[in-house]
């Protein structure tokens, strides 16, 4: 392997020139030469790193035209330039040793849909499941379908000509595109669509690019016809990357966009498009398919294929067994039982779709009388998914496939490197096993999933990268691969484009390969844009494509970290670029400072990568973290303070380490642990966070902030005995001014004033001690209950743990309440490990002693809670308490059972709670149930609160935003009725900050219930 170097002297003065050109020319969106930056930015999905000199993040169209007439310019023809979208890519497109052009963080804007024309126009840096939730309330969609949907941009599907399952149906991206607004370096530009011959003659005129282009790829749609037509193979997936089959449609017109689509950046920078799109099935019924084994299941693809349904999506083992084990698996367990005997080792997902109901429930039953009838193949059994709702469910599970299979056990990782080949779907399970026995002989495992009804299966080999012998079969199997796709008519490129794996183009274009460096050669004659790539030009003999072992690869990095400090910290070094944490979506809880503010370091992949980074250079210092946290662990306040006072005055002065980068990054985390729970590869940013806080403030002084945070739990007992007089000076304005200028807070929660003594007296409530609880029967202790306090709802929400008191006992059980001490999460989230572990050992043990004696502890807030079966586990390990959710304590209490009022309240969960243990959220709608009443579960993303994150000064800001892009406009819906509950404490408080709204918690419903009155 060879590494990377760091780019020369010259090098790095000729971009600096150019960036500094580009800020004097106009530019207005952001340039970013930061070492973080760049570090995020040089890695996908792949298995390869590269870092790029510098990125920039146009704005407009006229930014980009900006950066492009720029580069086009003499002086500046050796800079090399690469569009990036997404950052999906599983082969190195997107990634470059020069300047990365961002697309994504300001031009994805849907500019206008046409409903009665069917189509839309859009910024490329859409992201495809934004578009199609824009177009849903028309009852339309943008077909192409993609595992990455969620965070997929609409430039990248084009660049790429991506497609995914129902291909057989709904073709390629290609096939869905219009129009093309497409910016050439040196600034002109082609505007792209299918034109007649006259048109194209018009077009072929003048001496601009444009007109070169248009001459270029019209000579080699008419020169080379016959050619094109012996060497493309006629399958669905076709060629991704300079299509030369589709430059003339049957009707003889011409379309440039097939060379465009699939071009990976390498010709132009595709700003704008026009897409076509298509009505919403309105039916659609999905028939879940269980084998014995993976082959099997291939097998039986050609016999399913022949009753024409949309889709046949397969699955194998590995897979499944990664699912089961993901917060995934909880909405689809239904539709795979499990059956002991004999396991479920491959499934096939055939779905059936159409606008007559009869019609489509009519081919489900004559495809389950095939099942039932044809032994051709032996299989276990079928459910069917009814209904959209069900089947997006089971595709959810197919579509975290790329993921999952990046979290199996060990440090071999399955890796994405020949996993999208393409063959005749009769030739699929033929090929299936000659790839198998070609692993098999390196003794090498793997896992597949796939599109069987256009003959793809992505094939990962299990490899740990870090092992230099492991990486170096990277060639010898590609090689291998190629030439095996190649035998059974197929491609090494079915699916994912080409990138880092153009070295076989030229094997498979033959002839034709002088023919797309000629096309190269007329959009890029410098060979500037993604070089090295699908074609070099003809005008530039020397340039070579990239072979697949000659990029750097994150394991020749990854192996130069410390094997300890790798374990140490592996949830974040195993982050394999997936990229889930970019979902788009405001209703869905996964990484909200990535979502406000469209920045990639305030991501879990960019803070994995940035830690990563971290490791690796403190290596190279010679210093060893894991000394450094234990020595961290015993140092007192004043160990090393001056060094801690010279380091920060010095950072002030712009002293430069690496460490400030990602300081940032790890403090605009709201540690709700979101990523934890939805990423597939169980990336854990608050884990790694806070000890990489310890060990910063090692060397430099912590905020004031830190300090009034992590000591929240300890001095607010105190406080409590004099509310009034705490509220006054929190209110005063003097001491608002300072808390924010000074100390970094903000809105400060005032006490409550309730007399929680009253209500504990009221409801015979006592402090649970042993002697206590060992003068109970065996009879009492089933109908007694231990609530372990936290200080949010204790001291500030009062109120409302005085309800649950009182919800408890008119339950019938004895109430007792465990001692208040501090649980600790402020202080494991502000990175005081030492103090935290300690405060979680005395904790543990006073809890352990009280569960001793068969009661069950119940906590309140589901933050708060969590943190004993989630930090205090990882501390403690099995000497942690078991401390149940609210929900989980009242599902098994003996709550009474009413009729069906027809009363509907609508729950947003905390994040934590609903990504972390998902299945805790249903709990609350069975304890509603049972008393007659509904509970609807809101699709919502965060509020943007987060415990204190939201009062930080810093956070502010963002805290809004996260609130105004999920929150608000919920509450605004669904607020007025009083029908909205919300059950963490800080969600409430965000909703009273930001909107002036008291939104009750779920148990305050149910009380109210129980003590006979109406809410409503």
């Amino acid at each position: 392997m060879i590494a990377q170097l760091k780019p020369a002297t010259g090098q790095a003065d000729l971009y600096e020139r150019f960036l500094t050109a580009l800020g004097q020319s106009g530019f207005a969106g952001e340039i970013a030469r930061d070492h973080g930056s760049r570090t995020v930015l040089g890695t996908d999905n792949s298995i390869y790193q590269r870092l790029p000199q510098a990125a920039v993040f146009p704005r407009d169209r006229d930014d980009v035209e900006i950066v492009a007439r720029l580069a086009g310019s003499p002086e500046f023809q050796q800079i090399v330039l690469t569009p990036r979208g997404g950052g999906t890519g599983t082969n190195g497109q997107s990634l470059t040793d020069g300047l990365v052009v961002d697309l994504s963080r300001h031009m994805n804007r849907i500019l206008e849909i046409n409903v009665e024309e069917r189509w839309v126009r859009v910024q490329t840096g859409v992201v495809k499941d934004q578009l199609n939730a824009a177009l849903k309330p028309h009852g339309l969609f943008f077909a192409p379908e993609l595992s990455t949907s969620n965070r997929a941009t609409i430039g990248g599907m084009i660049n790429t000509d991506a497609s995914g399952q129902g291909s057989c149906t709904y073709g390629k991206t290609r096939d869905h595109v219009l129009d093309l607004d497409t910016v050439l370096l040196g600034g002109g530009s082609v505007y792209s669509h299918v034109i007649d011959e006259d048109t194209l003659n018009t077009a072929k005129a003048g001496s601009g690019r444009a007109a070169e282009v248009y001459r270029c790829a019209q000579g080699i749609a008419d020169e080379k016809a016959q050619l094109i037509k012996d060497i493309f193979p006629p399958l669905n997936r076709c060629l991704t990357g300079y299509d030369l089959a589709h430059l003339r449609e049957q009707d003889g017109r011409f379309n440039l966009n097939s060379v465009l689509c699939g071009s990976e950046g390498s010709l132009g920078f595709i700003v704008e498009a026009r897409l076509n799109v298509l009505p919403i099935p309105k039916h659609s019924i999905l028939v879940n398919v269980r084998y014995a084994g993976f082959m099997e299941a291939l097998r039986d693809a050609k016999a399913l294929m022949a009753h024409k349904p949309l889709s046949i999506e397969t699955v194998d083992s590995k897979v499944l067994m990664l699912a089961m084990q993901d917060i995934v698996w909880h909405g689809v367990a239904e539709y795979f039982p499990a059956d002991p005997d004999t396991p479920t080792l491959g499934i096939n997902l055939i779905e059936f779709s159409g606008d007559e109901l009869d019609d489509v429930e009519r081919r489900v039953h004559e495809f389950i009388e095939h099942l039932q009838t044809d032994t051709s193949v032996v299989r276990l059994g079928h459910t069917l998914a009814v209904g959209s709702a069900a089947v997006n469910r089971v595709y959810a599970m197919r579509k975290r496939a790329v993921g999952l299979l990046g979290n199996v056990k060990g440090e071999a990782r399955p890796q994405p490197f020949v996993e999208d080949t393409a063959v005749p779907p009769e030739k699929l399970a033929d090929f299936i096993q000659e790839f198998r026995d070609l692993l098999d002989s390196f003794g090498l495992q793997y896992g597949m999933f796939g599109h069987v009804d256009a003959g793809v299966l992505h094939v990962r080999p299990i490899l740990d990268m870090k092992d230099q012998a492991q990486a170096a079969l990277i060639r010898p199997i590609s090689d291998q691969v190629a030439a095996l796709t190649q035998k059974h008519g197929g491609l090494l490129w079915g699916e994912h484009g080409k990138g880092l794996r153009s070295q076989y183009v030229p094997g498979y274009f033959g002839e034709l390969y002088p023919s797309l460096q000629a096309l190269k050669a007329a959009f890029d004659p410098h060979n500037q844009l993604n070089p090295g790539k699908i074609a070099t030009p003809a005008t530039r003999p020397e340039a070579k494509l990239t072979l697949v072992d000659e990029v750097q690869l994150r394991g020749d990095l990854d192996r130069t970290i410390d094997e300890r400090v790798w374990q140490h910290y592996e949830s974040a070094v195993h982050c394999n670029g997936n990229g889930a944490c970019y979902n788009y979506d405001p209703n869905d809880a996964m990484c909200p400072s990535w979502k406000a503010t469209r920045n990639r370091i305030h991501s879990p992949k960019g803070r994995a990568s940035l830690i990563r980074e971290w490791l690796r250079l403190q290596g190279e210092q010679n210093i060893d973290v894991l000394a450094a946290s234990v020595r961290a662990r015993s140092a007192s306040f004043f160990t090393g303070l001056v060094s801690k006072v010279r380091n920060s005055l010095g950072r002030r002065r712009g002293e430069q380490d690496f460490s400030h980068e990602v300081y940032e990054a790890m403090a605009g985390c709201l540690a709700c642990k979101s990523c934890a729970g939805q990423c597939p590869i169980k990336v854990n940013v608050p884990d790694f966070r806070s000890r990489f806080l310890e060990l910063y403030h090692t060397r430099y002084l912590r905020p004031l902030k830190d300090y009034l945070i992590g000591s929240l739990e300890f001095t607010i007992p105190y406080m409590a005995r004099f509310p009034k007089l705490y509220n006054a000076i929190m209110a005063a304005k003097p001491v608002r001014y300072l808390l924010e200028h000074v100390a970094g807070m903000v809105d400060s929660p005032l006490l409550s004033l309730m007399d929680f003594r009253a209500a504990c007296a009221r409801w015979n409530v006592a402090i649970a001690t042993p002697e206590r609880l060992a003068r109970l029967s065996d009879a009492q202790r089933q109908r007694t209950v231990i609530v372990v306090q936290d200080a949010f709802t204790r001291y500030f929400e009062t109120h409302l743990a005085a309800d649950w008191l009182e919800l408890i006992s008119r339950l019938g059980y004895q109430v007792y309440l465990a001692p208040f001490a501090p649980n600790g999460k402020p202080l494991q989230v502000q990175g005081f490990m030492a103090a935290f572990e300690k405060a979680a050992a005395y904790n543990s043990q006073s809890l352990r002693t009280l569960q001793a004696y068969g009661i069950p502890l119940v906590g309140l807030d589901p933050a708060m809670t969590l943190v004993y079966r989630q930090e205090y586990s990882k501390t403690l390990g099995e000497q942690a308490p078991t401390v149940l959710l609210p929900q989980e304590w009242l599902v098994d209490a003996q709550l009474p059972e009413r009729e069906a009022s027809g009363q509907v309240f609508r729950f947003l969960p905390h994040c934590t709670e609903k990504t972390n243990e998902p299945g805790s959220v249903g709990l609350w709608q069975k304890a509603y149930s049972r008393l007659g009443l509904k509970l609807d579960v809101l699709p919502s993303g965060c509020c943007g609160m987060s415990g204190t994150y939201g009062h930080e000064t810093r956070n502010v800001q963002t805290s809004a935003i996260i609130y105004q892009q999920s929150w608000q406009p919920l509450v605004a819906k669904h607020g007025e009725d009083g029908g909205l509950v919300a059950d963490g404490y800080s969600c409430r408080s965000q909703v009273k900050r930001q909107d002036g709204k008291v939104v009750l918690h779920p148990l305050q419903v149910l009380l109210a219930h129980l003590r006979g009155s109406n809410t409503q």
